[in-house]
């Protein structure tokens, strides 16, 4: 039976957003008794509801309120509104994401140590490191059924990996395999297993990909302990005249405000809206916005250095048929500053369809090298670039008072400006790919510069001293006993790898944490 819980039941935990932190976070809980009310923004859409058509699954799913950006990145030039293609719906960006579950390198847990002063950087050492995380990534590979963990098989290659590979080997490179991804290669946990569809990042209509959409959510109803109120907009949290966190104002699916007290609370909306978020709970207590006396909220924003290569060849390889991403090469993942910067990247397999083709190639839009291009797609194949980029103060969100979203409210604006280092380790990667390719054969390659999708990090960071960010080793507020940071936000730096399964691990261990606390009445 699914819970219902009164708006003045200041005894339950309240979770903002359920993506792959809040959605986690808030099963996991419901699995120890604790009751949740979690507010999402979006709606509610299960396998059988996604489309398996580009634009139609983006105007279904994407978060398309209106956002502003700012600084010299692509992006804020030709997707001003678009700063990053996530999910609006029960379940966050799980539903839209290629399933990479990879962990952090020993080394990138301690970037400030191992990087040393970088100039222009705001690097900072995690307050965790491996050993400490080892366990609850471990949680999370089980959780998600993640290939090449406890004996479950990789996944097939595709037309797409098999030239991948080809070009990988050809140039000396021996980390090459179908990835660790969160895709069943075989039937795991009441799903099945991957129909090689191709269209992942429009929701995987067999279930085959992990999404909190249908495995946590769901079983955390099944709880009776958790009850989910989508299309509910939250507006501000509020706090009592100790400094503590009483409840959630957010907008319902009728247009109506709301008020859930609360006795703990956790924002999990994703690292632009949770910094506007707590930015937007300003009070006179709190002039600068919630959890943030160290000034940090909003700021070292990082979304990975990536890009694209695609590459011609003179027969057909079809990229778009089989598993998106099903395709890594991780020997760059070091760090070996004798390239020319500090951190490293890996290299995965993408397609995108015709019309997100036709969106993000470079060159785009018109012109006989752009439409030529297009018509060599059949013969096309094509990769990912992703890697560490450097945190940055000034990479920042902040409230664009000068525009409101329908609720009134001021919009996020997302800043970026590349570091040097981030453009180094680009044109490096750039320059690789292109080795690849042209190794077995390529006719034509194109980089093309990065796009609004991608990985957001770092805008709620976790730090030892609260002076140096806004949440502690457990995404516990500095300021706030009981207000919570459970998404990709609370990151520290961004290492090389895909965030999801830290971002989960994060959250298994977070649940871990909060309901022995709340336990002991100690928040």
């Amino acid at each position: 039976m699914v819970a219902k819980f009164d708006l003045d039941d200041d005894s339950v935990v309240v979770i903002v957003g359920s993506g792959a932190g809040g959605g986690v976070l808030a099963n996991e809980l419901a699995q120890k008794g604790v009751k949740v009310v979690s507010i999402e923004a979006g709606g509610r859409y299960l396998p059988d509801d996604y489309l398996n058509d580009e634009w139609a699954s983006f105007q279904q799913l994407a978060w398309t309120d209106m956002r502003t950006t700012s600084g010299d990145w692509r992006v804020a030039k030709n997707f001003p509104n678009l700063p990053t293609w996530i999910v609006k719906a029960v379940g966050g960006t799980s539903i839209h994401w290629a399933g990479a579950s990879l962990r952090f390198q020993d080394h990138e847990w301690k970037a400030k140590t191992t990087y040393g002063d970088i100039a222009d950087a705001n690097l900072l050492d995690w307050p965790i490191d491996s050993a400490e995380m080892d366990p609850w990534y471990a949680k999370a590979e089980h959780k998600l059924g993640v290939t090449r963990t406890e004996d479950r098989p990789g996944l097939p290659g595709n037309n797409n990996f098999k030239v991948f590979e080809a070009g990988a080997k050809a140039i000396g490179y021996k980390d090459v395999h179908t990835g660790r991804m969160a895709i069943n290669s075989i039937d795991y946990d009441d799903r099945m297993s991957c129909q090689q569809t191709g269209f992942c990042f429009q929701g995987c209509k067999w279930g085959a990909k992990w999404s909190a959409a249908y495995t946590d959510i769901p079983r955390g109803e099944a709880t009776g302990n958790l009850e989910v109120r989508d299309r509910c907009f939250a507006i501000h949290v509020e706090h009592d005249d100790k400094g503590r966190a009483t409840g959630v104002v957010y907008v319902d699916a009728d247009g109506k405000t709301q008020r859930q007290k609360a006795r703990l609370v956790s924002v999990a909306c994703n690292t632009i809206e949770s910094p506007r978020l707590l930015l937007n709970s300003a009070s006179s207590m709190f002039p600068d916005g919630m959890g943030n006396s160290s000034g940090q909220v909003g700021r070292n924003y990082m979304r990975h250095t990536t890009g694209s290569v695609y590459a011609v060849f003179d027969k057909p390889v079809r990229m778009w048929r089989g598993t998106v991403m099903a395709g890594y090469v991780g020997d760059e993942r070091k760090n070996d500053p004798s390239r020319g910067f500090v951190g490293g990247f890996e290299l995965e397999t993408l397609s995108l369809g015709l019309p997100f083709m036709a969106a993000f190639l470079d060159p785009g839009a018109w012109g006989r090298e752009f439409t030529t291009a297009l018509d060599g797609y059949e013969n096309m194949a094509g990769l990912w670039i992703v890697g560490e980029d450097m945190p940055r103060e000034t990479n920042r969100v902040t409230l664009n008072t000068d525009v409101k979203d329908a609720n009134g409210m001021p919009v996020p604006n997302v800043h970026f400006d590349d570091h040097p280092n981030d453009e180094a380790m680009r044109n490096y990667a750039y320059a690789k790919g292109e080795e690849m390719y042209r190794a077995v054969g390529a006719t034509r390659v194109f980089p093309t510069p990065p796009y609004p999708s991608t990985h957001n990090l770092g805008t709620n960071r976790m730090s030892e001293k609260p002076r140096d960010g806004v949440v502690n080793k457990w995404g516990q507020s500095h300021d706030i006993p009981n207000l919570f940071v459970s998404d990709g936000s609370q990151f520290t730096t961004g290492a090389a790898e895909n965030p999801t399964l830290t971002i989960v691990a994060l959250a298994i261990r977070q649940a871990d944490h909060i309901a022995s606390e709340l336990g002991k009445g100690n928040i």
